[in-house]
């Protein structure tokens, strides 16, 4: 008989298509090769939450009893909560006693043999004390995120950046001090965290991301694009995620002026869903476009001669940098957006710090379409040698007390 799991996410991992919801449907769909996995989670609105069935179906009946909770509107509410019971707002946004009493009746009447929770703010829903093993999979170092956010904004935003920055590294540090093991995204960024937590008895360590490389291919069955005039720059992103934004309109003020005025032909391409007023003001520009949500990403991969990832503020891996990557494409990302991928710049990708930089980097590949095609298929052998997904997560059932192999349950 299969072991039981409690997985618990702070958003339904289904389907695969933004950053958090992409590591999180792997692992469990990984997990769920090893045990019966019940779920209690968190989804964005009505139509989020819709997706359960989808996602079991997807786990081919593998999934055990499911809780979704759907996080209120009102930000204006998650603050008042924050502040009101001393809080992250992310905790506070994420408040339910329906999901709170599910997991308590889980974790009474069934034989969990552990707990796998994904962010941190899923943390408050496993009971102090637990006994079995509890794996918190913090992914990214939230805290420093949010400090960032502050140092970058005016008055009110920085007191409410600053606030919950030092509140989640409270939480963070207190989470990883009571679970068996902590895992984040990169080395990177958990290298960060002990630095900053100075926890000597925890254990911390990276789990990377993967990628699907037979969607991820070149050569996969998706329908192409029809063919541009001129050459394509194409960033892709959840587009209402501040950094995202803060990159793009960086790029489009400051980078594409001067691809433009050697490259009158180019394009930019901004590929993503919900993109906010300041991105879609994008498109009136000449050159670029703002495409919002679309059914596939891969079609604007393959159209691109080169991909960017621009971000000034990122933590741990980028999916999108692999994603492009996977699909033989040569990219050109920051230093952030570059940190913690295995692979070589120069061969692999290209990294460049400031605009100056990343216009010379870009124009070097437009001039030199040999090099660029070349460096895509560097990039996609990359990606098949260190980041298949199944070779990422193998170390995963051991931390969570599963010996039965998957085979054999």
């Amino acid at each position: 008989m299969k072991p039981e799991l409690l997985f618990l996410a702070h958003r339904i991992p289904y389907p695969p298509d933004r950053g958090d919801k992409i590591r999180s449907w792997h692992i469990l769909r990984h997990l769920a090769d090893y045990a019966t996995v019940h779920l209690a989670c968190f989804a964005d609105d009505a139509a989020d939450a819709a997706h359960l069935p989808a996602l079991r179906e997807a786990l081919d009946g593998r999934l055990g009893e499911a809780f979704v909770a759907t996080v209120s509107p009102s930000k204006l509410l998650w603050m008042a909560k924050a502040y009101s019971r001393r809080l992250t707002i992310n905790e506070a946004a994420m408040s339910s006693a329906g999901l709170r009493d599910f997991v308590t009746r889980i974790l009474a009447a069934r034989p969990i043999a552990g707990v796998y929770a994904f962010s941190v703010q899923m943390a408050r829903f496993v009971p102090a004390g637990f006994q079995r093993p509890f794996v918190m999979d913090f992914v990214d170092f939230d805290s420093a995120k949010y400090a960032d956010y502050a140092r970058k904004s005016g008055l009110a935003g920085r007191l409410v950046y600053d606030r919950e920055a030092k509140k989640m590294f409270a939480l963070e540090k207190a989470t990883a001090a009571r679970a068996d093991v902590g895992l984040f995204v990169s080395e990177a960024e958990a290298a960060l965290f002990r630095a900053e937590a100075k926890l000597p008895g925890a254990d911390i360590r990276a789990l990377s991301n993967g990628i699907d490389l037979v969607f991820f291919a070149p050569d996969a069955g998706f329908v192409p694009l029809p063919a541009q005039a001129g050459p394509r720059i194409v960033f892709t992103g959840q587009m209402n995620y501040r950094p995202n934004v803060e990159a793009v309109t960086d790029f489009a003020e400051q980078v594409f002026p001067r691809l433009r005025a050697a490259r009158p032909e180019l394009d930019f391409a901004i590929v993503g869903r919900r993109p906010p007023a300041a991105v879609e003001a994008l498109a009136a520009r000449p050159g670029i476009t703002v495409t919002g949500d679309v059914p596939d990403v891969r079609p604007w991969l393959a159209s691109a001669d080169i991909v960017v990832a621009p971000l000034q503020i990122a933590r741990g891996i980028q999916n999108k940098v692999l994603e492009a990557m996977a699909m033989g494409r040569a990219v050109v990302a920051s230093p952030g957006a570059y940190e913690g991928i295995d692979a070589l710049p120069g061969r692999d990708l290209m990294v460049a710090a400031d605009p100056a930089a990343q216009a010379d980097a870009i124009l070097s590949l437009l001039d030199a379409p040999e090099r660029a095609v070349a460096m895509g298929k560097a990039a996609r052998a990359r990606m098949v040698s260190h980041y298949g997904w199944e070779a990422q997560l193998a170390p995963l059932a051991a931390m969570l007390g599963l010996e039965v192999r998957k085979e054999a349950a």
